[in-house]
């Protein structure tokens, strides 16, 4: 990788972006796209979505699975701060991104502090996504409510007005068919302006209004809003409205943390750009979308033009890449505008014409699908450029070549195949691992080995595990590779207290190096300072591909009293899981484009999650006998515990949690490539013949950063549960029993409980 491009935020402009770059890709570019959540709205097709004609997914674009599939980087965090002169993005959460260009769509949000009130008690529709809550809630509550009140929309513009008929239509429709009176729900639409629409010709005008008004919507015009209280309005003309609800539509403005970049803005808060896109501040930095303020006046906040500046701005970013001036966007001096309200119906509006009706509906639709098609039905990539292949498109600076020789030259073996002092440096320098007294000599003393001091009446208990990278994002992998290694102190009962790192690095440029190694470490600090772990040190090297492993240290008292082997089974215990299972067929699915962003969302969370405090409530319930659940599967961990044990074990599949997705991808046939490896050992089992199959194959998922199975005693296994749960392991279950040595049944029994 020679250069990075990262994208903020998954607004219509980047994932336009992101599909011409995997059309067109470019050797040694790498794209990181920056955005939260991972699913983006998109706003053509909201009204439809609110009235009830389209469900979550088909408005929605999946921005990890796009990502994945154009060969990006998915980010799943929002930007903070911006360092220009570091050229590097802060994040809430993650650390931060290193850009050679930098694309801003972040869209806009309603200016709450503008009114007083406002920000306590409206409820702003941007971002889109935070709205869609709210209004799940607001579905909720209005459908059923005896005495619901006055909903108000304040902006009179084309998301107000079609935000009120959207949701007049569906919450009246909710309402009677819970047998409710649909008009006691009342719905008032308040604009500062004279009329709605203030952008759109007379008939157009005319027409809404009149709708509005069979809609039975209340519309006051010329009325603008001095101040929002709990339950009204105060109109700056002094009249009072009532107003149980409010939604906020207008006075758009940038986000905040835009003030602080150093990049010219506009009076509303917008980054002013020119028109190739580029800031005004900074040619390394462009703007699109909502946040962009172009020309003057400056161009309208309309989504049309969100889209019609993907293609350019992908265009732009490829042609400065290579050196090359970028060319003007010129945008469309008039646009066609389609407007939801509420039924089947729509209105047309462009410059001085005008339609309406249900077939301008079913031409919006298809306009729609169309456009949602282009990120969700993707067409056969073109292969990416091989490592090898000369990178003459992109322009290098004298160094830059220099390095780019260097690192394609031939590479050396043995120690001649580590990563440079200076960049080992520069990516751990801001480190700052846990400190503990028992370590004498470690990270920062910078020497060969480690030292630790051994406690009195301790023995020391490790383990070390290594996996290829599963994802592309460094962070991600660093904090899931610590939680994995140390879970297997846990399931022993041991106190973490010290760790090595082992990681191999793709050749490349230094930068890029340095870059991936410091998201690395920060991700598995992150885990091994929550442990009370120190890293101590590590080995890097140069490999075909990126891997991470620790080799993890601790320490158990009272030499093997309290230690929670697989050996430790007893009869009638109950087996307890912590964690749901999945994470190997959801990630196979991922390499092949299949798994949703909200899957894997889900299954990051519980591989992000500490074994720690469930191993602590185990232990308090009376577990004899533990193993962390991974690379083997369920059945083969605990064929492992039997085995060990030398007692008879039954798992009840139809108890076991499975990961959002995982059954489906299963029922599917996809498969970890450890599943046939782990399946041939069903030999050993006896398995209920009327057991699907897919729950069987649950059961030889491979895991990374599993839970814990447990036995523990069956008095205690409901209250273990309960126990659990409350720690954060929502999904913990008792799946199976110990049954005793037996010389008359199989050791290992798999069906229902």
């Amino acid at each position: 990788m020679l250069r990075d491009v990262v994208l903020v935020g998954g607004g219509h402009a980047h994932v336009q972006v992101l599909r011409a770059f995997a059309m067109r890709p470019m050797a040694g570019v790498r794209l990181t796209l920056l955005a939260k959540p991972s699913h983006a709205p998109y706003s053509g097709m909201l009204p439809g979505y609110l009235a009830g004609h389209h469900g979550f997914d088909a408005v929605h674009i999946d921005l990890r699975q796009l990502a994945q599939r154009c060969g990006a980087r998915f980010v799943g965090d929002e930007a903070v701060a911006l360092d220009r002169a570091a050229q590097t993005v802060r994040c809430a959460r993650y650390p931060e991104l290193r850009y050679d260009l930098l694309s801003l769509n972040v869209g806009s949000a309603p200016n709450l502090d503008a009114v007083p009130g406002a920000r306590a008690h409206a409820i702003p529709v941007k971002p889109i996504a935070a709205f869609d809550a709210a209004w799940r809630h607001l579905l909720h509550t209005l459908a059923q409510a005896r005495a619901p009140g006055v909903v108000t929309v304040v902006g009179g513009g084309a998301g107000g007005v079609e935000l009120v008929l959207s949701m007049a239509y569906r919450l009246r429709r909710e309402r009677q068919q819970r047998g409710h009176n649909p008009n006691d729900l009342r719905f008032a639409l308040v604009t500062d302006s004279a009329t709605v629409l203030p952008t759109h010709n007379a008939r157009v005008r005319g027409y809404m209004a009149r709708l509005l008004a069979q809609h039975d919507i209340t519309l006051h015009t010329a009325a603008a809003v001095a101040e929002v209280q709990a339950q009204q309005l105060r109109l700056a003309s002094g009249e009072v409205l009532p107003s149980a609800h409010t939604l906020w539509a207008t006075q758009a403005t940038g986000a905040a943390w835009l003030a602080d970049t150093g990049l010219e803005l506009d009076a509303q808060g917008f980054i002013r750009v020119r028109p190739t896109l580029q800031t005004l501040s900074d040619d390394r930095v462009f703007a699109c979308g909502d946040v962009a303020s172009l020309g003057q006046p400056p161009l309208a906040k309309a989504g049309v033009f969100a889209v019609r500046m993907g293609g350019p701005l992908a265009r732009n970013l490829q042609r400065v890449l290579r050196g090359q001036a970028p060319r003007a966007y010129r945008p469309q001096r008039r646009w066609l505008a389609l407007l939801g309200t509420g039924p089947k119906h729509a209105v047309a509006s462009r410059g001085w014409w005008f339609a309406h009706g249900a077939w301008v509906w079913h031409w919006k639709v298809w306009l729609d699908r169309r456009f949602m098609q282009r990120f969700t039905q993707l067409p056969a990539m073109p292969p990416s450029a091989p490592a090898a292949r000369p990178l003459p498109t992109l322009a290098l600076a004298g160094d830059e070549a220099r390095a780019l020789a260097q690192a394609q030259a031939m590479r050396c073996g043995g120690c001649g195949a580590k990563v440079g002092a200076d960049v080992l440096q520069r990516a751990l320098r801001d480190l700052q691992p846990v400190a503990r007294a028992d370590v004498r000599v470690g990270l920062a003393q910078r020497d060969d080995a480690a030292v630790m001091a051994v406690p009195a009446q301790h023995v020391m208990v490790q383990s070390v595990d290594f996996f290829r990278a599963f994802t592309d994002d460094p962070f991600a992998l660093g904090q899931v590779a610590a939680n994995h290694a140390l879970g297997d102190l846990y399931a022993m009962g041991a106190t973490p207290q010290s760790a090595q790192a082992i990681v191999t690095l793709p050749a490349g440029l230094p930068q890029q190096t340095e870059d991936t190694l410091r998201l690395l470490m920060h991700g598995a600090v992150t885990v091994l300072n929550q442990a009370d772990c120190a890293l101590v040190g590590g080995h890097t090297a140069e490999g075909a591909e990126l891997g991470v492993g620790f080799v993890v240290n601790g320490w158990l008292a009272d030499h093997m009293a309290h230690a929670t082997s697989k050996g430790g089974l007893q009869p009638t215990q109950a087996l307890v899981l912590t964690k749901p299972l999945g994470t190997g067929a959801l990630w196979a699915a991922h390499a092949l484009g299949q798994a949703t962003g909200w899957w894997l969302d889900e299954a990051l969370a519980h591989m992000r999650q500490s074994n720690q405090q469930a191993a602590s409530v185990l232990r308090e319930m009376g577990a004899t006998g533990c193993t962390d659940v991974t690379g083997f599967g369920l059945l083969g961990h605990a064929l492992e515990m039997a085995q060990a044990s030398g007692q008879a074990v039954a798992l009840w599949m139809d108890q076991v949690p499975a990961l959002p997705g995982a059954m489906a991808c299963l029922e599917a046939g996809v498969r970890s490539s450890l599943q046939p490896a782990n399946a041939a050992r069903r030999h050993a089992m006896t398995i209920d013949p009327s057991l699907d199959e897919a729950w069987v194959q649950l059961g030889f998922d491979p895991q990374t950063a599993g839970g814990l199975l447990a036995g523990v005693p069956a008095a205690q296994a409901d209250a273990c549960v309960t126990a659990l749960r409350a720690a954060g392991y929502v999904h913990a279950a008792v799946v199976g029993e110990v049954r005793g040595p037996s010389p008359n049944q199989a050791l290992m029994q798999v069906g229902r409980r």
